[in-house]
């Protein structure tokens, strides 16, 4: 499923963001950029250990905020990592700092002139928030950025499993109704 806002597509996509031929994908990383589980995890394996050396070089980075390395051995040229926010049941501004995690993932894309940006579901594994309510987030926080910026061409969100790719479809059908 895909959608044009401006110049620019929004496409879902069921697979393995490790895969992506794009100019940067997103990771789900934790404050101290060092690597972990999940996404995190997977990135840092598939990458290999430049993108660990130049995270040690960053020395972390706020939750709701991104900072960019290099690619290492992956498709995409560049890992844009950004801290989403751990869900305590989203009455701690968690709403606030999780679009605030893609758009300066966003942000980071367009000051390094990179057109093509792939991203995981942040924040929907260990730290827990609701797949709903954040494919929501999500998709509308990157829709507005791409309403108000032309410099992004194509923003796939890669969702690895078929249930988050099924909960995402329906919230992009919902924002784009009518």
């Amino acid at each position: 499923m895909r959608v044009t806002i401006n110049q620019s597509t929004v496409e879902l996509v069921q697979g393995d963001i490790t895969t992506q031929d794009t100019d940067a994908i997103v990771n789900a990383a934790n404050a101290s950029l060092r690597g972990g589980g999940g996404v995190d995890g997977a990135i840092h394996r598939a990458g290999g250990p430049q993108i660990l050396e130049e995270c040690k070089t960053i020395g972390g980075c706020k939750t709701g905020d991104a900072v960019i390395t290099t690619g290492g051995e992956l498709p995409a040229r560049h890992v844009i990592h950004t801290v989403g926010p751990v869900y305590r049941g989203g009455r701690e501004g968690e709403a606030e700092l999780l679009a605030s995690a893609y758009r300066r993932s966003l942000e980071v894309a367009s000051e390094n002139g990179l057109s093509s940006v792939a991203f995981a579901s942040i924040s929907t594994g260990a730290y827990g928030y609701p797949v709903a309510e954040a494919s929501r987030i999500a998709l509308r926080t990157v829709m507005e950025y791409l309403r108000a910026h032309t410099d992004i061409s194509l923003v796939p969100f890669v969702l690895f499993s078929a249930a988050d790719f099924e909960v995402y479809k329906e919230a992009l059908a919902e924002l784009t109704a009518g």
